[in-house]
Order: C-alpha cells, then structure tokens, then sequence
C-alpha cells in the first residue's frame, strides 16, 4: 500500500483519488478551500441555486466507468442524468433562430434545413462526417492515453480532412477552425454555430486547429446532458464515493511545498503543518503554482510545456433570480450570437482599454425545481468568454459587460427585464479567489504545432503526477475525468501503462 497526497479537490484530483483508493492505496486529499469541487460550485440565495461552474455534461460514459471501477452502485444510483432535448437552440444576429435536437443526425439536418435553407443541413452533416474521422484518429491518443513520448507526431499533423477550397488559381485546404466554417459550411449562421463550441473553450477560432471539429461532434455523437439539482450534484457524488473509499480530506489546506529528496518527490508541506510523507503526490494545480511549489522545471525541452499566460481566457457570469415561471418547452440552453464576432475574437485576443465589444453569450435555463424557490420563479445562468487579463477590478468594465450580456439575454428569455428580481455577478477576479480556476483551459487538440496540447501526466520528477485541466487531456468536465483516470494507471501499473483497452 503506498502513501498518496492529492493537491486540490477538483474532479480530475477526485476521479484519481478514488480509483487510486480502490487500488488499495492510502489517499490523502488537501484542499485549500472549504469545499470540493474545483470550479464545480453552486451559489445560493433567497431559495434559487445556481451552478457557478459548468451547467452541462458532455461524455457521461467517463463518470459511469468511474462508478463502475470504484464501487457496486453506479453513478444512476447517486444522480439523475437527463438528456437535453433540445440540445442547443442559437439565435443569430439576423434574428434568425434554429433549435437544434439532441444526438440525431437527421433531426440537426431537417432543423437546420427548415430554419436556415435547403442545404445548410446537408452542409452541416457533410461536416459532421469529417469531423467524425478527426475525432476516430484522435481519441485514443488525446483522450484514452498518456501523452506519447513522440507527441510531435499530434502536433504536426492536421487529422481533419478539410475539403479542397479553391480560389484565385490556388487550392487551400482549412488549416483552422474559421477556415473550416467559412469555407465548407458557406453560411454565416453555420459558421457561427461552428465557432461558438471553439469559444465555449475559450479558443479563438481564427487559431483554433481545423482538428477542433472535435467539439461540436462530441456533443453530436454523445449527447448532452444535464444533472437534476444541478452539475455540483456530480460533485458530490464523487466525493461520496472517494469517502466510501476511505479517501481522506482535508480542507482549509494550502499546500506550500512539494518536499524533494535524493531526486523524487516525497511529501507535502501544508502551510502551518508539518511535512506529510508521501510516495506519490497527484497535482490538481495550476501549472504556475505547480513550479512554485517545487522551484524546479519539470519538463525537458522536448515536453509539451505549460505556459501560464497560454489560457488567456476566463468565464464572466451573470446568475439570474427570475419572477414567473419559465415559458412551455423553455430550451435549457440558449446560445446568442453578437452582430460581429471578429470583434469579439480580437477582445479576446488583445483586450484594450477600447468599449468591449457583444459577446456570444450562453443562457441557462435548467427549469429545475431543486434551483428555485417556488414553480412561480427561475433561476438562470449567464455566461460569456472573456479574456482573462481584462480590467475586470474596475467596476465600470463590470458593469458595462453585465448589461451587454442582460442585452443578449433579452433575446432568449422573454420580458427579461421586468421580470428580474436580482442578478449576482461573477467575474473572473472573483471565481479565481473563490476556486483558483479563474481561466478556462481547453480540450487537448490535434495539430497547431503542439500549441493546443498539455503536459504529460508525469513529470521529470519522479513521484510527482499532474492532473486535471492544466494537464493531459485537458480542460472540460469529461477531461478531468479521463485525466484522473490515467494519472490512476500511471501509479498502479506504472509508466509501461497505455490506457483502457
């Protein structure tokens, strides 16, 4: 049995601690906060609950396989998983709109057909296809193994097989996700629907990789899905489990330092406690406190590194106490698209000290009792990407971003504005104190010069294990899953280990 010291309570740190305890090991967690969860928080006041993290769940089959690998009782057992139907409606800066069915290729099509035009459907499925061979040629690799040693060969080539776009005597194929809108979905609104999965990530479409084609078919293929009571349900659910387990917690500690003897990782330090000894120690951290920790490199040149200012995006979110109940076959998800998005995409890029320009604003609407306080009110979530490194301290950039988002929500949800009884802010200052998840990472992508990938799970320091969004296979709810899954392998079977067969 070895020893193992968990830092941070995340889910991917959770998805490991738990199946590192069924392996039969000691697991120790230490949480800085009061709470687990990471990001996965809940907010609640005068009766209305809010998700402050992620509202949806893509990939529900990796929180089932942690249920089945850690215990009898499956995760329908301790939560109730609802598919979202439909699984998106957007409305476009036209006032166009298309609400769009959950899981059914045939469905998207004669919906995209009716709102949009004989041929956007086709066009849509067309892509689809293609984007089904990119995620076929990726998905053992990005998601079901450790990072390969010979990464290169992810980083340099592009597995979606973009369509031959002739122009001006040249023939291109999409090298990005933009081109790849622009030039094989021919519709604006089309291409809109494309950029807004890359943006969700906080990935700038224009640098995006073509292989981002991924995104929209993971929730295509697999679903959508929502957790009654909300996705912090999720969260506990996987804390009970890791108690069942007898995976031992302890929060309200900081961890100051990662202790290093003749050349490995060998315990923790929590601040005003004294070293916790440890034979391995599973990392749930930000790649920048990561290094303070051991005020050591961890990787060689030919690693994929973590660049702390590479995720240069964060979520702002606005919750919404809602009088009245919710209109019938309300959409639980509502994607609103601004007039010109290559304004938003340049905020993102380089915010200025220039009027921020309307975001793609997603609205949530769960129209679930457990986050109200009565069938005659609402809660609902707004939330935009925004960039990080944006003056979000003052209050007037605040507020001037709150009333761009309420605009955008006006769109979706009818009489907005007179039915809101309050609204609470959350800005990306605010979330980083609260979680220390302030920026958003992003799924690991093929291709882009290994720009959009992350660290390996292990580090040259032998002993020591990452996990969890900064880490391979990156940001998401079923990444962090997957994450916990490999860093698990990695210390029971060791570094030979390639991942579920």
């Amino acid at each position: 049995m070895a020893r193992i010291a968990v830092i941070g309570a995340g889910m991917g740190a959770m998805a490991a601690a738990a199946r590192l305890a069924v392996a039969g090991h000691r697991v120790v967690v230490y949480e800085r906060t009061e709470t687990y969860g990471g990001a996965v928080r809940r907010f609640e006041r005068d009766g209305f609950g809010f998700d402050t993290g992620p509202g949806l769940l893509t990939l529900p089959a990796v929180y089932r396989d942690l249920f089945v690998k850690t215990g009898r009782a499956p995760l329908e057992d301790r939560v109730e998983l609802v598919q979202v139907d439909p699984s998106s409606r957007h409305v476009f800066a036209d006032g166009g709109e298309v609400s769009l069915p959950n899981a059914t290729r045939a469905g998207v099509v004669a919906a995209l057909d009716e709102a949009l035009g004989a041929g956007a459907g086709e066009r849509w499925g067309d892509f689809l296809v293609r984007a089904r061979e990119a995620w076929d040629r990726t998905r053992r690799p990005l998601l079901e193994e450790p990072l390969w040693p010979n990464w290169q060969v992810l980083a340099d080539k592009e597995p979606y097989p973009a369509v031959p776009h002739k122009r001006l005597l040249r023939t291109r194929r999409a090298s990005t996700l933009a081109e790849a809108g622009a030039w094989e979905l021919r519709d604006e609104r089309l291409a809109a629907l494309l950029n807004s999965h890359a943006l969700a990530h906080g990935l700038d479409p224009r640098t995006a990789p073509a292989s981002a084609a991924v995104l929209p078919y993971m929730e295509h293929a697999f679903g959508t899905w929502y957790v009654r009571g909300g996705i912090r349900e999720l969260a506990r659910a996987v804390y009970e489990r890791c108690l069942e387990r007898r995976v031992e917690f302890v929060f309200g500690a900081e961890v100051t330092r990662i202790v290093e003897k003749d050349g490995r990782a060998v315990g923790v330090e929590p601040a005003g406690g004294p070293v916790a000894e440890a034979d391995h120690i599973v990392a749930d951290v930000h790649p920048a406190r990561l290094r303070a920790l051991t005020d050591r490199p961890l990787d060689g040149e030919e690693d994929v590194r973590a660049d702390p200012g590479a995720a240069a995006s964060a979520r702002f979110t606005v919750l919404l106490a809602l009088r009245g109940a919710p209109e019938p076959g309300v959409a639980h998800r509502t994607v609103v698209h601004p007039a010109d998005p290559e304004r938003e995409w340049d905020f993102l890029a380089a915010p200025s000290g220039a009027e921020p320009p309307a975001p793609t604003v997603t609205v949530l609407r769960p129209d679930d009792p457990a986050l109200r306080p009565d069938d005659g009110h609402e809660s609902a979530v707004l939330s935009a990407v925004v960039p990080a490194r944006a003056a979000w301290d003052d209050e007037r950039t605040v507020a001037r971003y709150t009333d761009l988002l309420l605009e955008a929500a006006g769109r979706a949800i009818p009489g907005l504005r007179d039915r809101l009884l309050w609204h609470e802010v959350r800005a990306p200052g605010a979330a980083e104190a609260e979680t220390g998840a302030g920026a958003v990472p992003a799924p690991s992508l093929a291709a882009g010069g290994g720009r959009f990938l992350h660290p390996a799970n292990s580090t040259r320091l032998p002993g020591l294990y990452r996990v969890g969004g900064w880490s391979h296979p990156g940001g998401g709810l079923p990444h962090a899953g997957m994450s916990g899954a490999l860093v698990a392998g990695l210390i029971v079977e060791g570094p030979r280990f390639r991942g579920s067969q």
